[in-house]
Parts: C-alpha cells; sequence; structure tokens
C-alpha cells in the first residue's frame, strides 16, 4: 500500500500517476503538507461539535434495522439500553454522520471506523504470543485521521461517566489516549516502514499495569481472566458450546443466542443451506494463503448455526461453522460475519472493494500489526436469492479483553494510553505519517481539543440514549432486555 500526497490510501496499481508521484515526494514536503492541513483544520478546530437541529439518531438506527434479521432487532436494541456506553457502542452510524460535519484534516488513514475502547483487546497472534490491538473492522474504510481519534475520545469519556469518575479524571484519561497517539505519531515518522510493520506492544507487562490500578475485589478475577486467555481457543469453544448426543457432537442450542439452523429452517431448507455453506467454504479458501488453504484441507464441515455477536452487530447475520479434523477431538470453530457497507461510506466514499467483506479483511490485515491466520472472505448467495458478502476467521483464539466498568481512573489511564498507541501504530501503516506527524505537532493542542469534544460528544450521547429510551416507551422502536 501507498499514500497519495493527500494522504489518501490506495491499493498497489491503482491511481500510478498519483501513486509516483506520492514516491517523489520527501519526508520534508510530506510534513510541510501536513503543517499546511492546519489551515483548512486548525488543531484547535477538533474541538469544535455543533449538533444539526435537523439529527434524529433513532431515525437511523431504525434505517438501519431494515437490513437486520428482523427478530433479533430487538436484541439490539435491548442491549445498547444497558448503559450510555452500551448505546455508545451501538451507535457507529449516528456518530459518523455528526462527524461528518465537524471540521476535517484531509489527512486520510485506513479507519477503524469504529474504534471505541472495546474495540482493542488482546489475542493470539500466529507465533502464539499474546497481542494487543484494534480488534474490530466492520466499518474500516479510507477517512480521516481524527474521526478515530474523536471517537475513541468520545467512548473513554462515556466510559468514565458511567464508571462515575470526576470530570477532571475523565479529561485526565481521554488526554492520556490523545497524548499517547499524538507521541506516537511523531516517534513512527522517525523510523523506518520495517519498523513501523513490526511494532506492537508487549502485553504482559502492559496489562499487567492495568491491572495493578483496577478495584481490589477485581484483581484476582482479571488475572484469572489473562490465565484464562491461552485455553480461549477451538477446544474451549467445542467444550462450551457443544454437546455429544448419540455419539454424535452437536452444537447446544441456546435460543436466540446460538440456533443451530436445524432449528430455524425447514428440512428441505436446511439441506440447501448445508450445500450452500460447503460451496462457501470453497470459495472462502481461495482467499487464504497457500499454506493456510492446506490446512483446512485437513478440516470437514459438521454443522453450522446461528450466533448473536456484540452490540452493534446484532441483527446482522454471523454463523457459526463447526469442523472437525478427525473424530470429534480436533475441533475448529470458525465464525462467518456478515459485512455489510460501512457507516462511514456515504461521507468517505464506497470501498474500492466490490465485496464488503474483503473490505474488511483488507482493512484488517492493514492495521493489523498480525492478524488470525484463517482471516478471509467470501460471497453467499442465500436461498431466497438474496446477495450477501462475509468474512470469516476462528471464533475463539486466546482473546481477553479488561472488563471496562471494573477501572478506575488510574487504571482506565493506562489502558486509554494503550489504545491511542496502538491506534497510531495502525494509522502509521496506512497514512502519512510524516504529514500527520508534522500536523500534530509537539504541542498538547490537539491532546485538549480533543478532550473538549469527547466532554460535548458524551453530552449528545446520553441525550441519545434518553431518546433510546422513550422511542423503546412510546413503541416507536422495540427492545428484548432479557437476552
Amino acid at each position: 500500500m501507498v499514500v497519495t500526497s493527500a494522504g489518501d490510501v490506495r491499493a498497489p496499481g491503482k491511481g500510478n500517476a498519483q501513486t509516483q508521484s506520492a514516491r517523489q515526494l520527501t519526508r520534508a514536503d510530506r510534513a510541510a503538507r501536513g503543517k499546511d492541513a492546519r489551515a483548512s483544520a486548525p488543531l484547535e478546530a477538533h474541538a469544535e461539535f455543533t449538533p444539526d437541529g435537523s439529527r434524529d439518531p433513532i431515525g437511523l438506527l431504525l434505517e438501519q434495522a431494515k437490513s437486520r434479521i428482523p427478530e433479533l432487532v430487538p436484541v439490539r436494541h435491548g442491549r445498547m439500553l444497558v448503559s450510555p456506553f452500551a448505546y455508545f457502542r451501538g451507535a457507529a452510524l449516528p456518530m459518523a454522520v455528526d462527524l461528518a460535519g465537524t471540521p476535517t484534516s484531509g489527512l486520510r488513514v485506513q479507519l477503524c471506523g469504529d474504534a471505541h475502547l472495546s474495540n482493542f483487546g488482546a489475542f493470539a497472534s500466529p507465533e502464539r504470543r499474546l497481542v494487543f490491538d484494534v480488534n474490530d473492522f466492520d466499518e474500516t474504510l479510507p477517512g480521516p485521521f481524527e474521526w478515530d481519534v474523536k471517537r475513541l475520545g468520545a467512548s473513554l469519556a462515556v466510559a468514565g461517566r458511567d464508571n462515575e469518575f470526576s470530570r477532571k479524571a475523565r479529561r485526565t484519561v481521554v488526554l492520556s489516549a490523545v497524548e499517547a497517539y499524538r507521541t506516537a505519531m511523531r516517534a513512527f515518522a522517525e523510523q523506518h516502514f520495517l519498523d513501523v510493520w513490526y511494532a506492537h506492544l508487549d502485553v504482559a507487562a502492559t496489562l499487567g499495569e492495568v491491572r495493578s490500578q483496577m478495584k481490589r475485589k477485581r484483581v484476582k478475577l482479571t488475572e484469572k481472566t489473562l490465565a484464562k486467555a491461552h485455553t480461549r481457543d477451538s477446544m474451549q469453544a467445542l467444550n462450551k458450546l457443544t454437546t455429544v448426543v448419540d455419539g454424535r457432537r452437536q452444537i447446544i442450542s441456546m435460543p436466540p443466542l446460538i440456533e443451530p439452523i436445524e432449528e430455524i429452517f425447514a428440512d428441505v431448507q436446511v439441506a440447501k443451506i448445508y450445500e450452500v455453506v460447503r460451496a462457501v467454504l470453497g470459495k472462502y479458501r481461495r482467499t487464504l494463503e497457500s499454506d493456510r488453504k492446506h490446512l483446512l484441507e485437513y478440516f470437514t464441515l459438521m454443522q453450522v448455526a446461528r450466533k448473536v455477536v456484540g452490540v452493534g452487530s446484532v441483527g446482522t447475520r454471523a454463523w457459526v461453522l463447526l469442523m472437525d479434523a478427525e473424530d470429534g477431538t480436533e475441533p475448529l470453530f470458525l465464525q462467518s460475519k456478515e459485512a455489510q457497507p460501512s457507516v462511514l461510506a456515504a461521507f468517505c466514499g464506497r470501498s474500492q472493494y466490490s465485496n464488503e467483506g474483503e473490505r474488511v479483511v483488507v482493512g484488517q490485515r492493514l492495521m493489523q500489526a498480525e492478524s488470525d491466520i484463517l482471516l478471509g472472505w467470501t460471497h453467499v448467495v442465500d436461498p431466497d436469492g438474496t446477495d450477501r458478502d462475509y468474512y470469516v476467521r476462528q471464533l475463539k483464539d486466546w482473546k481477553v479483553s479488561v472488563p471496562i466498568e471494573s477501572m478506575i481512573p488510574s487504571g482506565m489511564k493506562v489502558y486509554a494510553h494503550m489504545c491511542g498507541w496502538t491506534l497510531a501504530r495502525a494509522h502509521a501503516r496506512s497514512g502519512d505519517r510524516f504529514a500527520l506527524a508534522a500536523y500534530l505537532g509537539r504541542s498538547a493542542k490537539f491532546d485538549n481539543a480533543i478532550a473538549d469534544f469527547a466532554e460535548t460528544y458524551a453530552d449528545q450521547n446520553e441525550r441519545d440514549y434518553a431518546a433510546l429510551q422513550a422511542a423503546v416507551k412510546d413503541g416507536r422502536a422495540e427492545a428484548t432486555t432479557t437476552i
């Protein structure tokens, strides 16, 4: 991947004239462009947020629901009603609309698109090390770098309110994330490309520091969670999600969270679905590296179930595929998740990839230091003739996250620093790190602007959360709060 002189993200072979121009720019030229961007978007301007008088966040959520499984939409709304932070997690689209009306630097990177603090976490690298990184890319798309920073900052302010932090403590947490982002970007601008590409966090040391700053009653729980990270793989998923009936291993039914397709569809449809899934697996294999293709050939499809995932993703089609390499003792769980157009597409331009699953996978590989070895994409034609794009990955692979609700201010400050550094590393891989570093500068102007924005947006988030509560109460939206 290369960047144009405007900091845009381009694929190899795309836009050759611009690519050649970008290669001819010196580091000084790129830094100058970053400083020039301050003319159109001064650092202090990123504090600005004025809600549009016609904004209707609930209308946006209801419109988004039209492309989702109808019976699961109330589950999504119910999960968003748990708290203002839970609402924030599911409201990527309303915030994208809001961000489109804020000052824009014009410095583009590969965005996560939903960079709230719960979309960072630890998982296994291909070398079986525990790494910390961004871990959700459903909305990934090239766009202005500050949109990810603002969503991260706002999420910290919202989570801080949920944890009853003081205003001063919340600001300290947000500043920790943005300062880490800014100083890391400046450090990456002084490094070679390969050094940036290989950069990663020492999870054991850093998470240990977070753990030391958590509420005492939760420390043992967190230590246990970290210790169990290495067991969270397909074998652990096998024991948790399956049982043996008449000598045959089957996925346990836990409706509506996990439902084997045999319970959702009629027998004739089930047979057709398995036929489609096997064909889809063949297409998916073609998106993997040759050694991964070879590995996957050892596994046979055993059963498929529908699974409810996350908060914002609830209602999109997600399937669990139980695979087996031998006699039921060597399982592999794959998750196939529907990829719909990014919520950023209307504002940042449509993806250059016709398959939305490929968009997600390419963005993930570009932003993450190390990705799942079985990450790939595919296309499905449903039995009813509907075209759908999916990306596929392992269901569980040493995944672990820190319980946000258990953090005290000092712990969240450390965690925010981790997220800020990680986001900078992800952006430095795809964007013009020389222009970004020059734009951000050495002072804390950008840090303070984002901290101001975060608090203002947290106010707006509380109003939007109340609006969802009211919409459920008056029947405009339906919610199931018992799941």
